[in-house]
């Protein structure tokens, strides 16, 4: 677990729900693949967004998945190198946050919150802003997180916040129909 320079937070919370979280997302073959429907919608937030890359992220035990990416033509060649293989540590970036928290996140600039401003995607990939939801599903599990993120601060607000949330639930219900199938 990394913690800020204060050594009061952790900046990677505590994931009790990680058990349960593992199980739904084997029930609903989620979250150890790319799945080309995901990265649909990922595209599509970032159409929707004018974001740069959006994700559909599944919160795992020890690192992130990110069943869904779309990562535009403007992002820096190494960022974009850096995502190819879809698996990335826990600590790195905030969605770990949103799904503990089962509450969406808006930074509109991660350097404006010491708690944030710390994490390693600030300094190894340029993150600036943020702006995720959680995926709680029908049984109550948060599955994992739909963000977008840009490598400039941007003023998400209340508008964002309103998007990112629907977007959220866009695609749970998608999830859903997919299960019943």
């Amino acid at each position: 677990m990394i913690y800020d320079l204060s050594g009061n937070h952790p900046l990677t919370p505590m994931d009790p729900e990680v058990p349960n979280r593992l199980v739904r997302l084997k029930e609903l073959g989620l979250g150890d693949g790319p799945d080309p429907l995901l990265d649909e919608f990922a595209r599509r937030m970032g159409e929707v967004t004018k974001a740069p890359l959006t994700m559909v992220n599944f919160i795992q035990e020890d690192h992130q998945y990110l069943g869904g990416l779309y990562a535009g033509p403007e992002l820096p060649v190494a960022l974009r190198m850096g995502l190819s293989g879809r698996t990335f540590s826990r600590e790195h970036g905030y969605c770990p946050h949103v799904v503990v928290r089962r509450k969406a996140l808006v930074l509109d600039d991660v350097c404006d919150y010491p708690r944030f401003a710390g994490n390693p995607v600030v300094d190894e990939i340029g993150i600036r802003s943020y702006l995720g939801a959680p995926l709680i599903d029908r049984t109550g599990v948060a599955l994992g997180t739909v963000c977008v993120v840009d490598t400039e601060p941007r003023p998400w607000g209340r508008p964002g916040l309103e998007t990112i949330k629907t977007l959220a639930a866009e695609l749970v219900a998608q999830i859903h129909a997919r299960e019943g199938k």
